[in-house]
């Protein structure tokens, strides 16, 4: 957890300061409003129901997702969707992913590579 909780730490608190700048400027470049739009999902990855929170797996993986910039181009109203079909995809077609996360504590590079291919492949089926 702490190997992605730390790359969401520094784009969050990046999105923050940028947020805080953007309210008095009127025009942004293009690195800041994907800044901008990269936080906003980040956050709305972060949200969860009350009656039934991830497990520390489930959420290393959609963390990872999020800082690795697979739903910069979802809109915000469908992150929460893309969220559970992404979590259910990797569970199906790659378990094996799933169970290296959850034994040995850290998304190895070989898991990194694997993860990223089924975000690519989920995020080519999804509608949005």
């Amino acid at each position: 957890m702490k190997q992605v909780a730390g790359r969401l730490k520094l784009e969050m608190a990046q999105y923050r300061d940028v947020q805080a700048f953007s309210q008095f400027a009127s025009d942004l470049d293009k690195a800041t409003q994907m800044q901008l739009i990269r936080g906003q999902r980040l956050t709305e990855l972060l949200k969860q129901d009350l009656a039934s929170p991830y497990d520390v797996t489930d959420q290393i993986l959609i963390i990872f997702a999020g800082t690795s910039g697979v739903v910069d181009e979802i809109p915000n109203n469908k992150v929460a969707d893309f969220e559970k079909g992404i979590l259910k995809f990797i569970k199906d077609k790659y378990p094996d992913a799933v169970e290296s996360i959850r034994t040995k504590k850290e998304v190895t590079k070989d898991v990194e590579e694997t993860l990223k291919k089924a975000y690519t492949e989920f995020a080519g089926t999804f509608t949005k």
